[in-house]
């Protein structure tokens, strides 16, 4: 008789690529969401002035007369969260040369819908702050955060089809590239060209290793790290260097599937012909032998498939929690919380997610549907549609990163767009899995 945990059965499950990424991306909404509430009542206890001053803290690396100095939280936004724009490249990478996003008659209305969901929230966004010294921070109701999305969707279950789900991710997957375009392209003050010039070199660098069938993920690891400090240097944000850096990794397997068939064949014969030892130990040969197949198991899986597996877990564990408590915790004052939300900053970031998403999400699919541009996805309706469309609305991880960049030394700016986003987030998750649990109708 077999004993193990209930919770050993679902790692006994062999998940599709799909599966995996939807149970780590709900692993980091539930996660995401526990970090905020830290840092929501850490900063509003007692405790604040620790919670500040320890995200405050100076680290620098000096060598000679060069040095690299910076806060804990400039080091957790420009350092750890270049490994989740990584991620995020990775995963833009995989759904376009074989996912949700590599059939164009697929693809289309996702990529429309996001397109309109980006759109409409920064020209919302614009109209309430036009002229006014706020009205940089267009690009904070563009985003929207994948992970909470897509937990808000899975907790419905057998309610929604898997064609709704794959719908969302690959509009997140497509918000997520033109949130990085947005950084890059408009939230850079100043570009220092010799840095720039490095950074490309460096990416050539990872661009020929790929050319040459280097496999390894070492050498990418070290190129990668010279491509995010010389982006750093440049001006540009550096965590773009993840994004840039992830297009370069290979995608292809070192081995074919048939041929990883015929060597762990091969192989298990060779590991058959030792006798079992009495104490059941291992010969020397088959020690050998099980490193070796060890070594073909990856080698039939590609650097940047193995790479977005493994870098689920540490993203979700340790760099998302970090950003959220680093980021999120915000001290309110309850007594003049109304008067903040009737801000302009605020005003933009609510009404842009809320009611710039339903626009551009689902009024684009509505239009492309009724032009016979692009069809619903596969047993959803058009109700279901509009759902996705409030769950859109939950900005949270990439929205307090833009206004991080956006109104960067403005902390009154920042804590305004933070309550937005918060507000926004919050409705639009309950709102969204409301409507999707109670009111739309399934075929």
């Amino acid at each position: 008789m077999q004993l193990y945990a209930p919770w050993e059965k679902a790692f006994k499950k062999v998940m599709t690529p799909l599966e995996h990424f939807i149970h780590a991306q709900t692993t980091t909404g539930i996660i995401l969401m526990f970090m905020t509430v830290v840092a929501l009542i850490l900063a509003n206890s007692p405790l604040y002035s620790i919670y500040s001053n320890i995200f405050h803290t100076v680290i620098s690396f000096n060598v000679g007369s060069w040095k690299l100095s910076h806060t804990i939280h400039h080091w957790i936004n420009d350092g750890l969260m270049a490994l989740f724009f990584f991620l995020i490249g990775l995963e833009i990478k995989r759904n376009i040369l074989v996912g949700e996003l590599s059939n164009i008659k697929v693809a289309i209305l996702p990529i429309l819908a996001a397109l309109g969901g980006m759109l409409f929230p920064a020209l919302i966004y614009i109209g309430l702050n036009y002229e006014l010294p706020s009205q940089n921070g267009w690009g904070i109701p563009m985003a929207t955060d994948i992970a909470f999305a897509i937990s808000a969707l899975v907790l419905l279950g057998n309610r929604v089809s898997p064609s709704l789900v794959t719908f969302l991710i690959a509009l997140a997957i497509v918000d997520d590239l033109g949130a990085v375009v947005v950084i890059a392209l408009f939230y850079t003050e100043e570009i220092h060209m010799l840095p720039l010039l490095l950074a490309g070199l460096s990416f050539l660098v990872m661009v020929a290793f790929n050319r040459f069938g280097i496999h390894a993920v070492l050498p990418y690891f070290i190129v990668g790290l010279f491509l995010w400090f010389f982006m750093l240097e440049s001006g540009v944000h550096a965590t773009i260097a993840g994004v840039i850096a992830a297009m370069a990794i290979p995608s292809i397997p070192k081995h074919t599937p048939q041929d990883f068939t015929s060597h762990i064949r091969n192989s298990l014969d060779e590991y058959d012909n030792y006798p079992v030892a009495t104490d059941y130990s291992l010969h020397e040969k088959q020690k050998a032998i099980l490193i070796n197949i060890a070594q073909q198991v990856n080698a039939t899986q590609a650097p940047a498939t193995r790479l977005e597996q493994e870098l689920h877990l540490p993203v979700s564990l340790i760099v998302i929690p970090l950003f959220a408590l680093a980021n999120a915790g915000i001290s309110i004052n309850f007594s003049s919380i109304s008067e903040v939300i009737m801000q302009p900053i605020s005003l933009g970031v609510i009404f842009g997610l809320l009611v710039g998403k339903i626009l551009g999400i689902a009024g684009v699919a509505f239009i492309a549907i009724k032009s016979g541009v692009a069809q619903l996805p596969q047993g959803a309706t058009m109700s279901q549609v509009f759902g996705v469309s409030l769950l859109g609305g939950i900005g949270f991880t990439m929205s307090i990163f833009v206004a991080e960049l956006a109104f960067y030394g403005n902390a009154s700016y920042i804590f305004q767009a933070k309550i937005g986003i918060l507000t926004a987030s919050l409705l639009a998750g309950l709102c969204g899995y409301i409507w999707l649990r109670f009111i739309a109708k399934s075929v």
